[in-house]
């Protein structure tokens, strides 16, 4: 496991322009000197990112935000004081010393505080920095070292291995830029509960609609097609019995299906369990190591459950739609 000296090699190469995988509560991060364009426009080429696509600055502690804002309003600073460090990302306008690479030319920047210590320790070391998720772009996630290394291996300088991710998606982001707070990707912090820190918090239609063609993405995973294995995701809405009948039905050997543990005594063809049918916290680890999983044992489809949209499902439900392009077969008719 890691020990100081990793951590100053980190930090070393971070200095230097370099890239570096770090640990995060949530999923691991491909990190870069946020205020070196240069080494932020490195990540876009090790992920295959498309360059409109904004990316998150992760400080050590809440005195650095304000060098990267313009303005650090009460409901951001009551969100802060609250979630932080924490899974929560802000969206407030950007200072001038924010690269544009970071922002995608928006003049917006979105900033978080992970409570993952290395992480921080990293950044206290080295400065803040830029870190979506250091997978190739549109992969799922990944919560472990091996996945960064199956993506990344000869693209980028390092890899940090603080073990596997406690959180398992990525953080719920929130724009303190418009007149009314908006949610723009669900996470571990729930809209019920960024509604009792501050009142009213819109849900962006983006958040489980495809983003218009015209619509500029104003958080990660808003665009472009995520978090998708190399099968083809598949899923069911419908009851538990209508969902193990008609996956039982599919005969394809490459097939296999994403299941509850309350189902797999009634699953015949092979399944990854995911966790309990009411355990959202394990269902959102176990997500992306599940379509990772899927791919090394050679699945071309996988079948899941449409999950709903309320409280702490609706995270689970924005990564899988768009890992499945939006579609959903509706087994009730």
């Amino acid at each position: 496991m890691l020990n100081a000296d990793d951590i100053e090699t980190a930090a070393d190469i971070i200095k230097k322009g370099g890239l570096v995988a770090i640990p995060t509560e949530t999923v691991y991060g491909l990190a870069a000197d946020a205020l070196n364009g240069k080494a932020v426009s490195k990540i876009f080429k090790a992920k295959g990112r498309p360059a409109d696509n904004p990316l998150i600055i992760h400080i050590a502690d809440t005195s650095q935000i304000n060098m990267l804002v313009s303005d650090f309003p009460e409901k951001a600073r009551t969100l802060a004081k609250k979630f932080w460090p924490g899974p929560l990302t802000v969206i407030l306008p950007k200072s001038d010393l924010v690269p544009d690479e970071v922002s995608a030319g928006l003049d917006t920047v979105a900033v978080r505080c992970p409570s993952n210590i290395t992480a921080r320790q990293l950044i206290k070391l080295s400065s803040p920095l830029a870190a979506p998720s250091a997978n190739r772009s549109g992969r799922p996630s990944p919560t472990n070292a091996q996945h960064v290394f199956d993506d990344m291996n000869g693209r980028i300088d390092a890899i940090l291995n603080g073990g596997e991710c406690d959180v398992g998606v990525e953080s719920t982001v929130i724009t303190l830029a418009d007149s009314t707070p908006r949610l723009l990707r669900p996470g571990k912090i729930t809209v019920e509960q960024l509604r009792e820190t501050i009142g009213e918090v819109i849900v962006d239609d983006a958040v489980i609609n495809p983003l218009g063609a015209d619509k500029k993405a104003a958080s990660p995973g808003m665009k472009y097609k995520h978090y998708s294995p190399k099968a083809n995701v598949i899923l069911l809405k419908g009851g538990r019995e209508l969902f193990c009948k008609y996956v039982n039905k599919q005969v394809d050997k490459n097939a296999a299906v994403l299941c509850y543990d309350e189902e797999i005594e009634n699953i015949t063809i092979p399944y990854i369990s995911v966790g309990r049918s009411n355990d959202y916290d394990t269902q959102a680890r176990k997500l992306f190591s599940s379509l990772r999983k899927a791919d090394e044992y050679g699945f071309k489809t996988v079948y899941a459950h449409c999950p709903g949209t309320e409280g702490e499902e609706l995270a689970i439900y924005n990564r899988i739609i768009r890992a499945a392009g939006f579609e959903v077969t509706n087994l009730e008719g």
